[in-house]
């Protein structure tokens, strides 16, 4: 039962989003932005989680609101949905391949949340979408999701390709880490006994 429902309103968004943790990679998403769309449709796929987003933004400015406002709607659920994360793997990684790109990206579910990113795109922009907004999700989202999230681009040219490595490799690792382990489903994954 790890699903929660997320309703962000600020003056430059409205988002409405569901999640579920243990869902099949299904998604619904407009968020006014088509590229990070797709990027998220990716992340729910191969995270295997259910995802549902609504966002009316001041897109007519540009779309960086909506991308971060996005990422902290999203970080705020995961760690919602987490609840007291007793059972939780908390650990993942993963190395992906996307055609010429190869991103490797870690996650613990730490409670302390930072993002260590080393990205080399090329392109400023992938379609009208701002490839500098990448790494602007991704902090906003471990901030508010409190994970520790490192993401390393280590090899590709293709802009497209090196983004959607990272929506991919990131959730991989993060399904890995939210899983439940069943020899510790009533424990808390640290010597501390809080995360």
């Amino acid at each position: 039962m790890r699903k929660t429902e997320i309703k962000r309103k600020t003056a430059e968004t409205d988002i409405a989003l569901k999640l579920d943790l243990d869902g099949s990679g299904k998604s619904v998403l407009a968020t006014g932005c088509g590229f990070l769309d797709h990027m998220l449709t990716l992340f729910a796929r191969h995270g295997r989680f259910d995802l549902e987003i609504s966002c009316k933004g001041d897109v007519e400015v540009d779309y960086h609101h909506t991308v971060e406002d996005i990422g902290i709607a999203l970080g705020q659920a995961f760690s919602k949905a987490l609840g007291d994360k007793k059972g939780i793997t908390r650990y993942g990684d993963t190395v992906l391949p996307m055609d010429e790109a190869l991103i490797l990206t870690a996650v613990d579910i730490s409670g302390r949340g930072m993002l260590l990113c080393d990205l080399n795109i090329r392109a400023k922009k992938v379609g009208d979408f701002d490839t500098e907004l990448c790494e602007e999700f991704f902090t906003a989202f471990a901030r508010n999701a409190g994970i520790t999230l490192h993401i390393r681009q280590l090899a590709g040219r293709n802009s497209h390709h090196i983004i959607e490595g990272v929506f991919k490799s990131a959730a991989r690792s993060l399904k890995d880490a939210v899983a439940i382990d069943p020899a510790l489903k009533d424990e808390i994954p640290s010597t501390k006994g809080v995360l």
